[in-house]
């Protein structure tokens, strides 16, 4: 049996208030959309995923926290021949994801309902073709910024998962994020690859506007888009 590592979490599992209905989709829904056994709980001897299995070959996307699930459910739409595995720890909003798929006609949706680092013990290596990290939690104090995803704990997994030539995106409204990202992901195994600074300005063209993205613009920050490839 593999040893569990000791990993601290930070940030919500759980907002204030469920609604019943939310707590009827957590119920009813989401065992259904699993993508297999990922929690030490479940899988004490971290036996890899058999996606294959789960998504009958189709290729495979990763989003890493998709919040309330917009874009998620956005490119399982545009992308019915691809199957998208989402990891949420926040359990309110994979309850609204699951009310979004309620009324959406797709099959392509898996949902880990927990910490990334977990789905990554069982991923199987250079299984994900595309990755998105989409206003990930900014840690803004500097002696937070280990926590941010961008760093060594996260990356290495990560890095593993991908093929060769997969995409990773990153989209951002936070300045030290962007230079974080910049000087880190490289580090891993990635190339950043725009042409210019602007590139990072521009939004991907099958993007769609997520919750906290507009928040972010209410507010006058301004969103970046960062692309890169698994070497």
């Amino acid at each position: 049996m593999t040893e569990r590592p000791h990993r601290n979490f930070y940030g919500r599992l759980k907002g204030k208030h469920l609604k019943d209905s939310q707590k009827g989709y957590l119920d009813s829904d989401l065992d259904a959309l699993s993508p297999g056994a990922v929690g030490w709980d479940v899988n004490p001897g971290r036996t890899l995923l058999n996606l294959g299995n789960v998504f009958e070959n189709k290729e495979i996307w990763l989003e890493i926290g998709f919040g309330g699930g917009e874009h998620m459910l956005h490119q399982a739409v545009l992308n019915p021949g691809v199957g998208i595995i989402g990891a949420e720890p926040y359990i309110n909003g994979v309850a609204m994801l699951l009310g979004k798929l309620r009324k959406a006609d797709v099959e392509n949706v898996r949902i880990h309902p927990g910490d990334a680092r977990d789905l990554f013990d069982v991923l199987p290596e250079a299984s994900v073709s595309k990755a998105f990290l989409l206003y990930p939690d900014p840690w803004p104090k500097a002696r937070h910024h280990r926590r941010r995803f961008v760093t060594e704990e996260h990356l290495v997994p990560l890095a593993k998962s991908l093929k060769p030539g997969a995409e990773f995106r990153v989209a951002t409204d936070i300045p030290d994020y962007v230079r974080q990202t910049l000087e880190e992901v490289p580090k891993y195994g990635f190339t950043w690859l725009a042409e210019g600074p602007e590139d990072w300005r521009t939004p991907w063209k099958d993007w769609t506007r997520t919750r906290y993205e507009a928040k972010a613009v209410r507010e006058g920050r301004t969103p970046h888009y960062m692309t890169f490839r698994r070497d």
